[in-house]
């Protein structure tokens, strides 16, 4: 923990200096120094300034918290629904935001937000969906893991189906690239003032579920166990995965669609650590947060005068890294390697 702690800080202090606009490591430090009052040095230009304060350390922060919240949230779902496939998006989340940016672009909803009606309109899809599949699965009885992931198909289907026609019946060209580009995901949003919105959620999201191990380790081993120790799991598994909504929400919300980041980094962290949630919360968020900054860095710095979409690559890096876990003989869901 201690040395993915320090990782964490040096990949935020190493990833600053790389960007589109070329400026040395230690005219960016000198930045730093002088916009938060050092003396004595040689600061470089207001211009560069910005450059690195308010866009290079914005973007990178949201990158940690948008990585520890995605890893984190796929890990508790995992354990919610005793699926080695769930993910963050199982819940609906994916179509929903989908759905939600679709309609903001393409019908005008959420335009009282101005610019960052997407981004609402996305979290408050993404919410409703998971609202929807909560709804869904307690139907006729109480939610058990299989109908979760059996009602987070139907609505996943649903809002993909309405967000396609929506772009279906478009005349405008425009707005369906636009569309298109924010489910590819992007952290070019980032600006403090957002950050001072999305990381507190995650932060103290992340806490909870730190204070929680022992009903997630419970929940690996199933209901019935559960039971016969004395603790019922259904009230407790419907608060989990509200909160993990609310996580990937906000995550949506700021940096548009990323996937595979909450599939694969919980599985690497159980091949690594095992399966107790007491280390593995965290663990898993320090891990994330560590990933998803250098996988930005790699976005900016790919090709030149370009940016690609993080969720190209993320997708890119975490298929060929899941089909990887996938061949391991020795590594099963929920146990050690």
């Amino acid at each position: 923990m201690i040395l993915l702690i320090i990782a964490l800080g040096g990949s935020l202090l190493l990833g600053v200096t790389f960007g589109s606009v070329r400026i040395s490591a230690a005219d960016v430090y000198r930045a730093m120094a002088g916009r938060i009052g050092f003396s004595g040095l040689k600061i470089p230009s207001k211009a560069m300034q910005d450059v690195v304060w308010l866009i290079r350390l914005p973007r990178l922060a949201l990158a940690a918290g948008i990585g520890a919240a995605l890893s984190v949230s796929g890990l508790v779902i995992q354990a919610a629904v005793r699926n080695p496939l769930a993910d963050p998006y199982i819940l609906g989340v994916s179509a929903g935001s989908y759905t939600g940016a679709a309609a903001a672009i393409m019908l005008g909803w959420g335009s009282g937000f101005g610019g960052n009606a997407p981004g609402f309109m996305a979290f408050f899809g993404a919410f409703a969906a998971s609202l929807g599949v909560l709804g869904l699965a307690g139907a006729g009885g109480s939610p058990t893991p299989v109908k979760l992931v059996l009602a987070g198909t139907v609505v996943n289907a649903l809002c993909a189906g309405a967000a396609n026609f929506m772009i279906f019946r478009s005349h405008d060209a425009y707005s369906v690239q636009a569309v298109i580009h924010w489910t590819m995901g992007s952290l070019a949003r980032a600006e403090w003032p957002v950050n001072a919105v999305v990381l507190p959620v995650i932060l103290v999201s992340m806490l909870f579920f730190m204070s929680q191990f022992r009903t997630l380790n419970l929940m690996l081993l199933g209901d019935e166990a559960a039971v016969s120790l004395g603790v019922e799991l259904r009230f407790r598994r419907i608060i989990y995965l509200m909160v993990s909504a609310m996580m990937v929400g906000v995550a949506v919300f700021s940096a548009g669609m990323i996937g595979f980041v909450g599939l694969v980094i919980p599985h690497g962290t159980r091949i690594l650590f095992g399966n107790d949630h007491r280390k593995l919360v965290i663990l898993c968020g320090l891990i994330g947060a560590i990933f998803l900054i250098w996988a930005d860095v790699l976005c900016r710095v790919v090709i030149a005068g370009a940016e690609m979409p993080i969720g190209i690559l993320t997708s890119l890096v975490g298929a060929p890294c899941f089909a990887g876990l996938m061949i391991r003989r020795r590594y099963r869901f929920g146990g050690a390697v």
